[in-house]
């Protein structure tokens, strides 16, 4: 192998290695795409998740699991029903452990 292939194949190896540690996506990966709805209708809930900011996602995000398998909806964290769904869900985490 002559010296130009060899300073190719550890051109390629450098490379490799810096690339690896490089994220995919810079907002990483969040379930939620968009802001969300404003708001579902209650009747329909069936479920909600709160999705707290980690390495994969940098935000808040709500969503709604709706009732007879009308899919999930993601809700806007900073819309009146999500601060009342997050409250609540709080407080329900708080009351659980207390009765430990």
């Amino acid at each position: 192998m002559s010296v130009k292939g060899m300073v190719i194949v550890l051109a390629v190896i450098f490379c490799a290695t810096i690339v690896q540690g490089f994220p995919m996506f810079k907002g990483g990966r969040c379930l939620c795409i968009g802001p969300g709805v404003k708001a579902v209708k209650v009747a329909d809930i069936e479920k909600a998740t709160i999705i707290y900011p980690s390495n994969n996602c940098n935000k808040i995000e709500v969503i709604i699991t709706l009732k007879a398998h009308k899919g999930q909806r993601c809700l806007n964290p900073k819309s009146k029903q999500a601060n009342i769904i997050i409250k609540k869900i709080k407080r329900m985490n708080f009351l659980k452990y207390q009765d430990v």
